[in-house]
């Protein structure tokens, strides 16, 4: 074994052994205490990937296959940062909980999944490793307090494994069509284009991912699990689980070929998605849910990326959506923590807080010198010139807009002792996510085959950047002052309207109850069969 397959087998191997000694209740109080140390064999494996390795684990009759190709190492190496500081967050915030128990061992099984979905080669390796995190992600939503944290950690199951069922069926029909029985995800998706079940198997994977992903309508999962989640388990919830469903988009999806009948809905749908995740976000108070519908937005306009490079045949964006997706990643990390620190930081010490996370905020919206600017430029070439375009530059001034409000919110969310001071693992934590969020998409795009750095700094190149962030900047001005003439929008939106079927769902199943205990009574069981019977004679008769 290399020592690159070492890593790789530790990345996924590390956190599994973690999960497996949650079983004991000592060691399970202590292992908190790693959640900063899990991660780090992922993190190495992405820094060392090689596209050439492969590590499997098994025999000839079952293996199960672990790589690691560019867009995989990207997001691997960027959510193991999320993962490592996030845990030291997490870890001083479960100082002050009593139960740590449901936390610990959701962290750990969330994380095994999450970096077995980015190294998963194969595809019963990734329907695996997906179900894991899908449980575990569902789990660390429910370690939010009250009913609204049980609701929203039911709410995510159930989205996933609906999804999760679209995706089975389509993972089915890819390995059927896959010449050899081979089962590695790069012969699945090369053989796709020939299958005879190609568009419905196309269909059944982008309807899968794209619940995954968040997009409009099945969105409204994200504000309630957003919102009820702990900190700490929002962070890498918004910024690295839901990246799986990016791995698989630019991992299933045949890009060597055209395919506008699929492509420019899926743009459309994703495009859509990042205006109406602005209109709503714009209506919360609670940062946390702007931030969610920021996510929402977010990854509709990166589906609307991938369905344009599906549509065109360009090979070009499994990287330049990775670049984007990995970018994202840090951000929303990065800001989730700042909510956290803000909530315990004085007003007279927030201003060092809210400066540093304008910056990282503002990147978003393509801030010139910002990740958030690199990434929108390397993606520019495949949203094209005309409408798609111009759409991606009117998303910009929306996203811009949408966090000056996330911004006004964080505000006012201060304690109101102006001296007080978040704990200093919370503070180091957040302060090493603003520094990745600065860093690493600089240090990224200089090593992956993107785009040059001199073309990116070029005078035009920045005031492309900089004015539609000027522009949202004057919309915000606005809506300060037209904000509250506006009706007030539930979180969760259209999921809102789930609570009426919820009651109406309860009604029908004590109807059932009722039913089924008057069915079981020993007169009115005797009496159906007889009437059965006698039904199934005449039945007999008319026949005969």
């Amino acid at each position: 074994m290399t020592m690159r397959e070492a890593l790789m087998a530790a990345a996924v191997g590390l956190p599994l052994l973690m999960l497996l000694l949650c079983a004991s209740a000592p060691l399970r109080r202590r292992l908190p205490a790693w959640f900063a140390i899990a991660p780090l064999p992922a993190l190495a494996a992405a820094v060392c990937a090689s596209p050439s390795e492969m590590l499997r684990f098994g025999n000839s009759r079952f293996a199960l296959r672990f790589a690691l190709d560019t867009s995989g190492a990207l997001l691997l190496g960027t959510a193991a940062l999320l993962w490592l500081f996030a845990g030291i967050f997490a870890t001083r915030v479960l100082r002050d909980r009593e139960r740590i128990d449901g936390f610990v061992v959701c962290w750990f099984m969330a994380m095994t999944g999450c970096v077995g979905v980015f190294l998963a080669a194969d595809l019963i390796g990734f329907y695996l490793m997906l179900a894991v995190l899908s449980v575990g992600a569902s789990g660390l939503v429910l370690q939010g307090d009250g009913p609204d944290a049980r609701y929203a950690g039911a709410l995510y199951l159930g989205i996933a494994l609906l999804a999760e069922a679209f995706l089975l069926g389509g993972l089915i029909l890819l390995a059927q069509a896959t010449p050899g029985g081979s089962l590695l995800i790069r012969d699945a998706a090369a053989a796709l284009p020939d299958s005879p079940w190609r568009d419905t198997t196309l269909l059944l994977l982008l309807i899968g991912l794209a619940i995954k992903a968040g997009l409009v309508p099945l969105h409204f999962w994200m504000p309630y699990a957003y919102g009820a989640a702990p900190t700490p388990a929002a962070a890498v919830l918004s910024g690295a689980v839901v990246k799986a469903s990016v791995i698989a988009l630019v991992r299933f999806l045949p890009f060597g070929n055209a395919w506008p009948h699929f492509g420019i809905p899926l743009a459309t749908l994703g495009m859509f998605g990042a205006f109406y995740g602005v209109a709503i976000g714009i209506t919360q108070s609670q940062p946390k849910i702007v931030l969610a519908y920021s996510s929402v937005s977010q990854m509709g306009f990166l589906v609307a990326v991938i369905g344009m490079g599906l549509a065109a045949g360009d090979p070009a964006t499994v990287v330049a959506a990775a670049y984007y997706a990995a970018h994202h990643l840090l951000v929303k990390g990065t800001l989730f923590l700042a909510v956290g620190v803000v909530a315990l930081t004085g007003a007279g010490k927030l201003r060092w807080v809210q400066v540093p996370t304008a910056v990282i905020a503002l990147g978003l919206g393509g801030l010139p010198l910002t990740g958030g600017a690199l990434a929108k430029y390397a993606a520019k070439d495949l949203l094209g010139g005309d409408l798609a375009g111009s759409l991606a530059v009117a998303s910009s001034v929306a996203t811009t807009l949408l966090m000056l409000h996330f911004l006004r919110c964080l505000g006012a969310i201060a304690v109101a002792h102006s001296d007080a001071r978040a704990p200093a693992p919370l503070t180091g934590a957040w302060l090493a996510m603003v520094l990745a969020s600065l860093i690493v998409p600089w240090v990224l795009y200089l090593n992956i085959p993107i785009g040059t750095l001199p073309e990116a700094l070029m005078p035009a190149a920045l005031w492309s950047a900089f004015w539609p962030v000027l522009a949202g900047a004057v919309l915000a001005i606005g809506w300060t002052r037209w904000s509250r003439a506006m009706p007030s929008v539930p979180a969760g939106d259209v999921g809102h309207l789930l609570h009426g079927l919820q009651r109406g769902g309860v009604t029908v199943a004590r109807i059932a109850v009722c039913g089924d205990a008057f069915v079981r009574r020993w007169s009115v069981s005797c009496l159906t069969l007889l009437l059965a019977a006698l039904l199934f004679g005449a039945l007999l008769a008319v026949v005969g």
